[in-house]
């Protein structure tokens, strides 16, 4: 299962990482996601989804 958010599409990023000295070497930005368990409001059905933080904010602000 990959890395991405079911609402916003939000997924793994590539950068560096820095050192004082400059020096560099690749890393991964991981999206903050958790498995939250969302009730359609319309259905009254239960889904479990991978949302991020951001797309449970959005989530809420919608209600």
């Amino acid at each position: 299962m990959s890395r991405i958010c079911e609402i916003t599409g939000r997924k793994t990023s590539t950068g560096n990482t820095r050192s004082h000295a400059m020096n560099h070497s690749n890393r991964k930005y991981l999206p903050n996601l958790m498995k939250k368990t969302i009730i359609d409001p319309i259905t009254g059905k239960k889904t479990r989804m991978r949302i991020s933080a951001r797309g449970l904010k959005t989530l809420c602000k919608a209600r």
